[in-house]
């Protein structure tokens, strides 16, 4: 059997205030696994945990339990300054997010990879003129095509926004209150109550998506 592009096991990140009785503020937990090249919507509220569980699939966030496998190798035991090769992290205007370091890259792997093999785009703006959404579906299905793993986080807010991720994405993922579930297709995320309440009018027909 072939090595999962990412295998993300046991994951966990906690927050907690307090010096002396710690106080846990957010907890974010992740069980997922990709074998192949595929796209991937991700959708959930602001402050759900979306880009923290991308921070720990590139390594610029330390996790507090369990492992990110980027073609079985360990992004958190991967140099600094090659993880990027393994996965890469657009937030927003693309710009790439930068990690913490936290002990020497002389006594860390290499990445075994000259280009991203991850790619996280993370609330791409998508400009409705002069065929600039095109232009990005068309980069999200090429990097599939080259065999890497695409995700797209969207916060939807207009209807195109649901229109374009069921187009290009053939995988799901929503994040809530940093609880992660992954979903086959559109239409079988579309069955759970709180995803319809959290796209509330955006949420089309469920007779439309059945899965």
């Amino acid at each position: 059997m072939s090595v999962p592009i990412l295998e993300i096991e046991g994951l966990v990140k906690r927050y907690a205030t307090g010096l002396f009785q710690q106080k846990e503020t957010f907890r974010l937990e992740a069980d997922l696994t990709f074998h192949d090249s595929t796209i991937v919507g991700i959708l959930g509220p602001n402050g759900s945990g979306k880009t923290t569980l991308f921070e720990l699939i590139t390594g610029s966030n330390v996790p507090s339990a369990g492992n990110v496998r980027v073609m079985g190798r360990n992004i958190h035991d991967v140099k600094y300054a090659e993880r990027d090769r393994l996965a890469i992290h657009y937030h927003q205007s693309y710009q790439v997010r930068r990690y913490r370091r936290t002990r020497p890259s002389l006594l860390m792997q290499a990445a075994g990879h000259d280009y991203p093999i991850v790619h996280l785009f993370d609330e791409p703006q998508f400009n409705t003129q002069d065929g600039y959404i095109g232009f990005m579906l068309d980069f999200f299905r090429k990097l599939r095509a080259q065999g890497r793993l695409v995700f797209v986080c969207l916060h939807p807010n207009e209807p195109y926004h649901l229109e374009l991720m069921e187009e290009v994405c053939e995988r799901y993922v929503f994040v809530l209150a940093g609880r992660i579930r992954g979903f086959p297709n559109f239409g079988s995320m579309l069955q759970e109550p709180d995803i319809r309440t959290y796209l509330g009018k955006l949420a089309p027909s469920e007779a439309e998506h059945l899965p």
